[in-house]
């Protein structure tokens, strides 16, 4: 099943409306995006917890790893550039991380409040190589936008 991204964006805007706790925004995107389509093998936020640094936050899969330094990764790169990481093939990416042995493609988005201040990256993890589209990175842009943009 792929993602009915319009159904998608109203339940998310419904479920967050009035929220301002960053934990339970993401906690809830997560869970709302890990269960909404097929190719999602892990979904989850690395959180800014220091300089340069990503700790794990809310997330719905196996383990991930618990911290990544923005020199690292493709959650790392998505965090130092801000721009958003689509990766057909994670073992083709330099200096990937394997935190599931089971990754074949990732999608890594940067979240930033209106302020434009860095909250983290938004990883959705696939078992399946080239997994994602430009039409997903853009409709969970979009979402991402809507629900962290107003904090």
């Amino acid at each position: 099943m792929k993602t009915d991204y319009p159904t998608l964006a109203k339940t998310i805007a419904a479920l967050t409306e009035g929220e301002t706790d960053v934990i339970a925004l993401m906690a809830t995107v997560a869970c709302e995006i890990h269960h909404c389509d097929d190719r999602f093998d892990w979904t989850g936020f690395y959180r800014v917890t220091g300089p340069q640094m990503l700790k794990i936050g809310p997330y719905q899969g196996g383990h991930g790893c618990l911290v990544i330094p923005f020199s690292r990764g493709v959650c790392g790169a998505a965090a130092r550039t801000r721009e958003i990481q689509l990766i057909e093939d994670v073992d083709a990416f330099p200096g990937h991380i394997a935190c599931a042995s089971s990754t074949r493609s990732e999608l890594v988005l940067p979240v930033e409040n209106a302020r434009g201040a860095l909250l983290g990256v938004f990883d959705i993890d696939s078992d399946q190589p080239a997994a994602f589209e430009q039409r997903d990175a853009d409709e969970i842009d979009d979402i991402l936008k809507a629900v962290f943009g107003r904090l």
